[in-house]
């Protein structure tokens, strides 16, 4: 689903949760928090704070849906209140991301085979080692399918900066992952 349709579908739950309260905002949980979460983790390093992030940011959307109705670009609109969430909860705790394990990252992702399970641990520990602004585009890219405009406001950085950064990232990945696969391929 492109990030453009994404973004209408936010648009449509908000102002659900506009006219008809807070009852609807399962709606707009049900549709976004997986993905909010996903960003949020890269950010925290750390699978409850983020879901705290995304749990006091859609707090704010309930009080205030019309913010989100009215905004260009809801779902960046979002992705960007998560973000700053997710500062201000790092900010408090003054730490740096920890790593918890990636158990948690990966586990919603159903795995049919043991090598599909190594890979998908691979992926995220690799990404894990990323400093959480090139981690942060690559989730932004990859999985949120933003372009690289849209990843610059979200993140309030300019798109070179963002292009700079996923390229970065790519390279570090490709190496770290490389280097995965033969461990993987040794057992």
């Amino acid at each position: 689903m492109t990030s453009q349709l994404y973004s209408e579908r936010v648009r449509v739950c908000a102002q659900r949760l506009q006219e008809s309260g807070v009852a609807a905002l399962s709606g707009l949980f049900d549709l976004t928090s997986q993905r909010l979460v996903r960003l949020a983790v890269t950010i925290t390093g750390n699978q409850h704070d983020a879901e705290d992030a995304v749990q006091a940011t859609l707090v704010k959307v309930a009080d205030r849906p019309g913010l989100l109705a009215t905004a260009d670009q809801p779902w960046p609109y979002l992705l960007r209140m998560v973000r700053n969430s997710a500062l201000v909860i790092l900010k408090r705790k003054k730490r740096v991301a920890s790593v918890d394990g990636i158990t948690d990252l990966v586990a919603y992702c159903p795995v049919d085979e043991a090598e599909q399970e190594d890979t998908h641990r691979a992926v995220w520990a690799a990404l894990r080692t990323l400093p959480a602004e090139q981690s942060e585009v690559v989730v932004l890219k990859v999985w949120e399918e933003l372009t690289f405009a849209q990843i610059a406001s979200v993140l309030d950085v300019n798109a070179s900066t963002v292009a700079s950064r996923y390229r970065y990232a790519l390279e570090k990945l490709s190496q770290r992952l490389g280097a995965a696969r033969e461990v993987i391929h040794e057992r």
